[in-house]
């Protein structure tokens, strides 16, 4: 199973949050209406450069075109490398041709809502900042949707502190999670947080460092399948990252059972308990 790589490879942060649109928001009339004008609008300013854009986040995220577009549109040369395969090299451009955009933009008064990390890091709702911002800067010949709205999840890196509460119980000559009955029933029931999959899903990709497409899985999941579809989904993931296949049925962590979801966390602790 291939995924795309796309959170920073450290450990990520206790209360670190992350954003991505939701689903739903993704498919409205206006918000693709916006898309596919900016889009449009990119590929007439650059078409001498025969540089054609298809997806905003994939595109745009190394600042290559954000470079050739600003230069377009101010008529100014950045003293940047041309061509930056590193992560490092592209941040360095990005943050030359964002210090650029910034000293156009504040002394008109525009909110800077966007940074070197989420461009680079493919934050759709920065990138539209941007574009927004240096479209309607520039006097771009394009007409913008009007009312656009977006509903963005945002992910808080708590979860993670949770499993370190099974840590408790790795010198217990006893099964370990009847000692984490025994001792912290008054706790068990935040597992419940894992019983849609969507916490587990989201957990590998920080885990393994990828970002997990959104179209794999369900993340706002209504129906008793979904949700199953979402813990097997998770449970593939996992033996992708070579874990052992979970004993637990995806069937038992959508129905609440406490021992099975702790299991499976166990599992995750116990492999994932030294990454830094």
């Amino acid at each position: 199973m291939a995924l795309t790589r796309h959170f920073p490879s450290q450990w990520p942060e206790e209360n670190e949050e992350r954003t991505m649109i939701d689903p739903n928001s993704k498919e409205d009339s206006k918000f693709k209406e916006l898309i596919k004008v900016l889009i449009d609008w990119i590929n007439d300013v650059l078409v001498e450069e025969r540089i054609i854009v298809k997806q905003l986040e994939e595109d745009l995220y190394d600042g290559q075109v954000l470079q050739k577009l600003l230069e377009k549109l101010a008529d100014r040369k950045l003293n940047v490398a041309e061509v930056t395969q590193s992560e490092i090299g592209q941040k360095q451009k990005l943050q030359t041709v964002l210090e650029a955009v910034h000293d156009l933009l504040r002394p008109h008064g525009w909110t800077i809502k966007w940074n070197v990390d989420s461009i680079h890091g493919k934050n759709l709702i920065s990138i539209l900042h941007l574009l927004v911002a240096l479209a309607m800067h520039f006097r771009a010949p394009i007409r913008l949707p009007e009312h656009v709205s977006v509903q963005v999840v945002v992910v808080r890196v708590t979860e993670l502190i949770y499993l370190t509460l099974l840590s408790s119980v790795y010198e217990s000559e006893r099964d370990a999670f009847d000692t984490l009955f025994d001792h912290a029933p008054d706790k068990l029931s935040v597992v419940k947080k894992f019983a849609d999959g969507v916490y587990l899903v989201l957990l590998m990709g920080l885990l393994e460092d990828y970002f997990v497409p959104l179209h794999n899985f369900y993340l706002t999941p209504e129906s008793f399948d979904q949700k199953v579809h979402n813990v097997s989904f998770a449970f593939e993931l996992m033996q992708d990252g070579g874990l052992k296949k979970p004993k637990a049925r995806p069937e038992d962590v959508v129905n609440l059972d406490l021992k099975s979801t702790l299991r499976v966390l166990y599992n995750l602790f116990t492999k994932y308990k030294n990454v830094e």
